[in-house]
């Protein structure tokens, strides 16, 4: 069951708006959660993050995660996606979250092909900006006014999504823009941030894609590749679908290169931090 609210199921615009920023969280305390400085790292074009990239960051070192020597088909990974009014956190908020946590499959399986994973559960909800939702954003996501007007705020979808991806390495298409806004609602919640391993699925695409392949690692180009179970559409949920079979084929050419576990895929800073 998906709705407007918070589901999880087992197996530009108006200089006259209030600052989305503002709007975030409704009443409760600002700013409890990171500090500015680290929040910054996140930010597309911001500073560098502890992964050594603009935009990813934020997580524990590699020592401390228990997650490092695990090999990649034993992991979980909750991966990800947004729906936004725009482009930076500082002017725009979340209209759409969604996440699915998946992991490798344990034998062969009826119907699957080798490089699916294996979807756990998935989490979805709409959410109410407190600012109203541009036309062209509108015309791309689908996502309307009316279609927000009985969602739930930003602060009280944010921890059934942190909770529902506790344990896992956090997975997005082009991570930073996805972590950006939802460590800048963390802090407007007043909601302490996990540190979760992070890995971009644009840049792991742009290590292992030949570039004879595909014309470009943008998620449709991929999931038309890979023929993903599910085609993306700019709605949180099906691209999260989307990006979680792209990563099963992304895992599947990282074996065959013998990169088995985050410690080797460290050596690409850009990929994993």
């Amino acid at each position: 069951m998906i709705n407007s609210g918070v589901a999880t199921c087992a197996s530009d615009g108006h200089q006259d708006a209030p600052s989305a920023r503002s709007a975030l969280a409704g009443p409760g305390p600002i700013g409890a959660g990171l500090n500015r400085a680290e929040l910054d790292g996140f930010r597309l074009g911001g500073q560098t993050g502890l992964g050594g990239r603009p935009g990813l960051g934020g997580r524990k070192e590699w020592a401390d995660t228990g997650l490092a020597e695990v090999d990649l088909s034993r992991l979980e990974f909750a991966v990800m996606d947004l729906e936004t009014t725009g482009w930076s956190p500082e002017a725009a908020a979340i209209t759409e979250i969604a996440a699915v946590r998946v992991k490798g499959p344990r034998g062969a399986g009826r119907g699957r092909r080798p490089g699916e994973l294996v979807r756990q559960g998935e989490f979805a909800s709409l959410v109410n900006p407190g600012v109203p939702v541009p036309p062209r954003i509108a015309d791309l996501t689908g996502i309307t006014d009316w279609m927000l007007a009985a969602a739930p705020r930003l602060g009280t979808v944010l921890p059934g999504l942190l909770d529902f991806a506790r344990g896992c390495v956090l997975v997005a298409h082009n991570a930073p823009f996805d972590l950006g806004f939802l460590v800048a609602g963390c802090d407007d919640c007043g909601l302490a941030w996990p540190g979760f391993t992070v890995l971009d699925t644009v840049m792991l695409a742009r290590q292992v894609m030949d570039p004879d392949e595909v014309p470009d690692c943008k998620l449709g180009t991929l999931a038309g590749f890979f023929r993903a179970r599910t085609a993306p559409n700019h709605r949180a949920l099906a691209d999260a679908r989307a990006t979680a079979d792209v990563l099963g084929w992304l895992i599947r050419r990282l074996t065959h290169r013998g990169i088995r576990t985050l410690r080797q895929l460290s050596t690409w800073p850009e990929v994993v931090a």
